[in-house]
Formats: structure tokens, sequence, C-alpha cells
């Protein structure tokens, strides 16, 4: 997926940003924030690694869990024509709204 970097088992996504000239990682999936900057590829590499290092070892001394965890429920707001629509391609599929949503996700993550 485009502008995503997984490290050390942990995915984190990349932007640019043009008042500083570097990109900038921050962790996803996590319990708090662990953030990284740099000019290149390599660097991201090796500043997200020791950005997660030190968010992973700040958890394990407070005693924090460092991973968020997922209920696998989300409540999604939409247009009523949306929701009509999407009711509609998930009918003409045979499936439940909540798969249509599933696999459009699936299909955009790769």
């Amino acid at each position: 997926m485009n502008n995503m970097m997984e490290i050390n088992g942990h995915r984190a996504t990349i932007q640019f940003d043009p008042e500083i000239g570097m990109f900038r990682g921050e962790f996803t999936g996590l319990n708090g924030g662990a953030d990284f900057y740099a000019d290149s590829v390599a660097g991201l590499r090796k500043e997200g690694e020791t950005s997660l290092r030190v968010f992973l070892d700040m958890c394990a001394e407070k005693g924090i869990e460092p991973v968020k965890h997922y209920s696998g429920k989300f409540q999604v707001r939409l247009p009523p024509e949306a929701h009509a629509r999407a009711v509609e391609m998930a009918t003409a599929r045979g499936v439940s709204l909540n798969r249509l949503v599933q696999d459009a996700l699936e299909q955009v993550s790769g």
C-alpha cells in the first residue's frame, strides 16, 4: 500500500512535510504516539526503529499495553442516498451490508 511502511511488525503511515522538507512516519494501531522524521527511506527505517523501541520500552516500564485492540465494530455515517445505494449493491451481490464493506476494504488494502 502506498504511504505505508512496516517496521518490526508494526505499520506506519508516511507523509511528506513540505514545510520542513522531510518525511514523517507515524505508527498506527498503537496506544500512543510514536512518530519519526527523516529525509530518506533508509533514514525513515532507522528513525522508525528507534522511535518504536523507545515507545515499546516506555510501555513496558509503565505497564501499558502498547497495541490497540479493536472490537471489529465501527459506525459509518453516510448521506441517506449513499446508504440506500450501498444496500442496493449488497443486495445485488447477495451479501450483507457488513460483507460488502469488508470486501471493499479488503480490495483497497491489497
